[in-house]
Order: C-alpha cells, then sequence, then structure tokens
C-alpha cells in the first residue's frame, strides 16, 4: 500500500463495527495496517467478528450499548484501559423505523435520533481525550462519522426520523469540525446511497425491489464493500490530513 494510504501504527474504533458499512470500514483498516477496535452490543457476535477479522491484523472486539450516555462512558473506559490514545474513531452505528405517518411513534422517532445524533455527540465528547492525545498538526486525529444521504435529499422511504437525524448528524459535524480543528481532531462524514447491509436486506432479498431502487441511482447499482472501506481509508490516512468539515455522498449520483 502507498505510504500516503497507510494506517501501519494507528489505532482505530469503529462502532457498529461487526455488520454492514462498519464492518467493510473495520476491515479496510486492517488491511491498510491499522489496529482496530469494533463494538457492539452484541458481546458474542463482537467476539465471532473481531475473530474472522483478525485474518487481516489486530481486531478486538468491545460490547458496548450506545443507547444511552452510560453506555458511551463505559465504552471510552473500556478503551481507555487498552489503549493510550486514539488516532480514528468512526462513530457507525445507527438505526432506522419506519411506519405510515399517521401512526409513525414517537417513541420509534426517539430511538432514532439518541443513536444516530445524541450518542455520536457522547461518544466524541468521552473519547476527547484519547483523541487529543493522538493528534498532532503533522497529523490529525479522525473523527469520521456516517451519514446519509437520507439527510441530504427528500426520498424518506416513511422512515419519518432516519433523514433528519442524518441532517443533524452533519450539522453537529461541521460545528465540531470547526471547534475541534484547533486541537488537531478532524471531523469529516461519509454520506452513503445504498450499500448491503441489515438495514437494507429487505430491498436485496426481493428482486422486483431491487429493480426499483437501483433505477433511482444514476450509476444503476449499490455500493460495494471495497468502495466505502478505500474511502474510508482515505479519510483517515495522510490523504484525508487537510480534510476538515466534509460531508461526502458516496452513493453512485443518488443525491444528484
Amino acid at each position: 500500500m502507498h505510504a500516503y494510504f497507510s494506517l501501519q501504527g494507528r489505532t482505530a474504533l469503529v462502532t457498529g463495527g461487526t455488520r454492514g458499512i462498519g464492518r467493510m470500514i473495520a476491515q479496510g483498516f486492517l488491511q491498510a495496517g491499522a489496529r482496530v477496535f469494533i463494538c457492539a452490543r452484541d458481546a458474542a457476535a463482537c467476539a465471532e467478528v473481531a475473530a474472522e477479522l483478525s485474518v487481516y491484523g489486530e481486531c478486538i472486539g468491545l460490547a458496548a450499548d450506545l443507547s444511552s450516555e452510560e453506555g458511551a462512558t463505559a465504552l471510552a473506559e473500556q478503551l481507555g484501559a487498552q489503549v493510550q490514545q486514539l488516532d480514528i474513531l468512526v462513530n457507525n452505528a445507527g438505526t432506522t423505523w419506519g411506519a405510515p405517518l399517521e401512526s409513525y411513534p414517537v417513541k420509534g422517532w426517539e430511538k432514532v435520533m439518541q443513536l444516530n445524533v445524541t450518542s455520536v455527540f457522547s461518544c466524541i465528547q468521552q473519547l476527547l481525550p484519547l483523541l487529543r492525545k493522538a493528534g498532532s498538526a503533522q497529523s490529525p486525529a479522525r473523527v469520521i462519522n456516517i451519514g446519509s444521504v437520507a439527510g441530504i435529499s427528500s426520498f424518506g422511504e416513511q422512515a419519518y426520523a432516519y433523514g433528519p437525524s442524518k441532517a443533524a448528524l452533519h450539522q453537529l459535524s461541521r460545528i465540531l469540525a470547526r471547534e475541534l480543528v484547533s486541537q488537531h481532531i478532524n471531523v469529516n462524514v461519509i454520506a452513503p446511497g445504498r450499500f448491503p447491509s441489515k438495514m437494507t436486506q429487505h430491498i436485496a432479498g426481493d428482486e422486483a425491489a431491487m429493480a426499483e431502487d437501483v433505477a433511482l441511482i444514476p450509476m444503476q447499482r449499490w455500493g460495494r464493500p471495497e468502495e466505502m472501506a478505500a474511502l474510508a481509508i482515505s479519510l483517515a490516512s495522510t490523504a484525508g490530513a487537510y480534510m476538515t468539515g466534509a460531508i461526502i455522498p458516496i452513493d453512485g449520483g443518488f443525491s444528484l
């Protein structure tokens, strides 16, 4: 791997790293030379996926429930007991909730906002000491938040809280990017379109739904795991050292 994109000697944490986009990024970071911690609520899944990904490099699983502030605090304590600094934080854990407008529940709205916005804020807040130790003028620490083209477009699919939560995350990221840049911490957003994940498996498993979905994408296909990993590596490496506050769609042109 070219030195511009190497993550050799770096330590990364990927929340929601056991499946979907989180796993794609975790694997890419490992292949680029990083030591990677992944977290999810399911401790068994964390251990299993960490073992699977360890063929690419050192991968450690941490069980963490980010649906509360206490969960983010516990995660920071777990990680702080094992590392002196954190070079890369990927806030990928998230959820959605779909229902007709007339019956969309407040509890669904609150769950989505908690995990997609509040927990990201809490994780950054709690992990700031480790990020500050890692960052320097030559090589800033990196926060990569996983937003969505749903936070850019108005294509809602009856998931009424999801798009607004991602738009809020985009704006939170811009605010934090401005505030943390003087502390040598870069904050950027990846805004994916369609990629294989648990959230999109109901479409992938239905041939007619899949055909209808890709018809809306100018490239006429979903994104591939290596494409997601490559973008995240770019933001985490020398290639992304002079970038902060960016919101980057990776969507085959959907947001056009």
